[in-house]
């Protein structure tokens, strides 16, 4: 069974659901250009402080300077750091130097074969890498929670070239998270969107998602 995180936890509430059913990993949108799930830094160093240890509290960010990202991960106190956009060049190595013990997590926005190739030269400095659908080209970048589903086989290529562990996100939800399971094989599934059919995250739903989990 892959890991599962539970992304755009928004209380204390919702992070104990998700850990009371299985999660493995939680996930906190920071501010974004675009998405569901925002809240505030203070809001999310909160609730990170309560989240037990053994479960991975990931940082999601769009800040794409090294300064603004320590900072940022240092108000929190996410041990993980989700990168939502490309950061200035280098800046992979300078948060590992500036943030020992802290995990590195790139998103990779899957739109087509040269994906692959981007997904290969992040990978030698980073710590996973997380496959999601989005667009930081257009008017109002997606850097997520679109709750699209992009090529799984493409995700399937770049699972089997890089050498770090791979997260699938992207349209996650309990009727397709067998099939994507077998066809990529992710280290982890990541949902956001597929759970919160109102904005909060439904348990009814969350406990099938992990239903599947255990299928796939």
């Amino acid at each position: 069974m892959p890991r599962v995180k539970i992304c755009c936890t928004q209380s204390l509430d919702e992070a104990w659901l998700a850990i009371g059913a299985g999660a493995s990993a939680l996930g906190f949108v920071s501010a974004m250009p675009s998405g569901p799930g925002i809240i505030s830094d203070d809001e999310i160093a909160d609730i990170v402080l309560a989240v037990p240890p053994a479960v991975a509290t990931f940082l999601l960010t769009c800040r794409q300077n090294v300064e603004g990202i320590v900072e940022q991960q240092r108000h929190t106190g996410a041990n993980t750091l989700q990168l939502c956009d490309e950061i200035e060049a280098g800046g992979h190595r300078e948060l590992r130097a500036r943030l020992p013990g802290i995990s590195i997590v790139q998103v990779i926005h899957v739109a087509g074969e040269e994906s692959v190739a981007e997904a290969i030269a992040v990978a030698q400095v980073v710590d996973a890498l997380l496959l999601d659908t989005g667009n930081r080209t257009s008017a109002v970048k997606e850097l997520g929670g679109t709750g699209r589903q992009h090529d799984w086989t493409i995700s399937r290529q770049i699972r089997e070239v890089v050498p770090v562990p791979v997260f699938l996100a992207g349209g996650l939800r309990p009727q397709n998270l067998a099939e994507a399971i077998r066809l990529v094989q992710p280290f982890g599934v990541d949902v956001c969107s597929g759970l919160r059919p109102t904005g909060a995250l439904d348990p009814l739903l969350l406990h099938a998602f992990f239903e599947q989990a255990r299928v796939g």
